[in-house]
């Protein structure tokens, strides 16, 4: 008896394993109720807001919503127009293994658009036949004239894809890069091989160029190059391999994104895309001045002995600037310190790179004397920077406020 009435005692104490389930779930609801409620109740506000509460503010560190700035294309393609120079991309092997013994410039343009199958999915194209050369043979003229076609075909176009030899391509496209006016893509490519060789890079490459102008995602970046499916900044690349096809590289930096499959992929954008509208441009508008206002202007690399005459022979030949490729840090020579100082003298002026292929010089002289500041630019990008800056003035104030303004472009 007295067992039992234990046992009755303990069951009592003991809920049942139902009131324990509607406990739990009982709670549980409460606290979702309430987090909803909390979530309901506050303000809407993006993360990087500027808070003025206190008095204070906080940084913004967002990214710059670039891409709500491209203009919406009326038709589900965009308009490209192909601007073709020649180059290795034209170019027509006498048989289809002769990689490198062919003549540039053979192919025209409409007829490497029509061997393509589907290029036309990719956009509404239009081409121009604007040269069929080599890029060694490519004169300030050219490139004046061609930089005024792009800009006048953008008058019209979604964007522009410009066809070149790579020998000096990034000089094109540098030139491109800091003249056209507009901020529609434009995209320079060419190829390593010839068209009609086993292999050949040419009819991808000229593929993917359209496909990356199509896309309208490089609204604002500038020139870019478009080779190997991968998208380079005209501002820092550079040719790096004499006959690779993966020769085109940006040193430090990196290149901007990469196109596969049916893909455009920008990892990083130039900083110049965070630009307003009205301070996109350069400076540098060629309707303003002719072609024959841009003046010489000489690269002289420094190398053990190097000899102060290489300078002077530049000025005396008329160069009006002159781009130092130097050692290390921008190192020169005695003889070539002297020279140079005597250019300076003579109102020349002078811009600092470094051969090494990379690094970032800074002025050594902002006191008015001629030394320009060319920043991580190599010599062949400098002297087409310098070229133009001296074609609008001969102020060193001015001209090195450019280079920081315009081909500086830091964040």
């Amino acid at each position: 008896m007295a067992i039992s009435s234990g046992n009755t005692r303990r069951r009592h104490r003991t809920p049942p394993l139902a009131a324990w389930v509607i406990l739990i779930l009982f709670i549980s609801l409460v606290i979702c109720l309430a987090v909803i409620v909390n979530l309901s109740r506050q303000p809407n506000t993006p993360s990087h807001e500027t808070d003025n509460s206190a008095g204070g503010s906080v940084l913004d560190n967002s990214v710059p919503d670039i891409h709500a700035e491209k203009p919406e294309t009326v038709s589900g393609k965009s308009d490209v127009t192909v601007i073709a120079t020649g180059g290795t991309i034209a170019g027509i092997s006498s048989g289809d293994t002769d990689f490198t013994s062919y003549t540039p410039g053979i192919k025209r343009i409409d007829d490497m658009i029509d061997e393509i199958s589907d290029i036309r999915k990719l956009a509404n194209i239009t081409t121009q036949q604007f040269a069929n050369q080599n890029s060694g043979s490519v004169t300030t003229q050219n490139l004046y004239d061609l930089s005024v076609a792009v800009d006048r075909a953008l008058e019209t176009a979604d964007a522009v894809v410009v066809t070149c030899g790579t020998d000096i391509m990034e000089e094109i496209a540098y030139f491109l890069d800091l003249t056209v006016q507009s901020p529609k893509p434009v995209v320079v490519t060419g190829s390593m091989k010839p068209w009609n060789v086993i292999g050949s890079d040419a009819p991808l490459n000229l593929y993917n160029a359209i496909k990356v102008a199509a896309s309208n995602k490089t609204y604002k970046c500038g020139t870019v190059v478009v080779l190997n499916e991968e998208i380079h900044a005209a501002r820092e690349v550079t040719k790096s391999n004499a006959v690779r096809e993966d020769t085109f590289a940006t040193p430090m930096l990196g290149m901007l994104g990469y196109v596969d499959d049916g893909n455009v992929s920008l990892y990083r954008i130039p900083t110049r895309a965070a630009k307003s509208d009205e301070d996109w441009a350069t400076p540098f508008d060629l309707s303003k001045i002719k072609a024959s206002d841009i003046p010489r202007v000489d690269i002289v690399v420094s190398y053990q002995g190097a000899s102060g005459e290489l300078i002077t022979a530049a000025v005396k030949a008329g160069a009006r600037g002159i781009v130092t490729m130097g050692t290390g840090n921008g190192g020169l020579t005695d003889s070539l310190i002297a020279a140079r100082n005597q250019a300076l003298k003579q109102g020349i002026l002078v811009a600092a790179t470094t051969r090494t292929g990379s690094g970032t010089l800074y002025s050594e002289d902002r006191d008015g004397s001629g030394l320009i500041s060319a920043d991580n630019l190599n010599a062949y990008h400098a002297r087409i920077a310098l070229q133009l800056s001296l074609a609008y003035s001969s102020d060193y104030k001015t001209i090195q406020k450019w280079f920081d303004q315009y081909i500086r472009i830091e964040y």
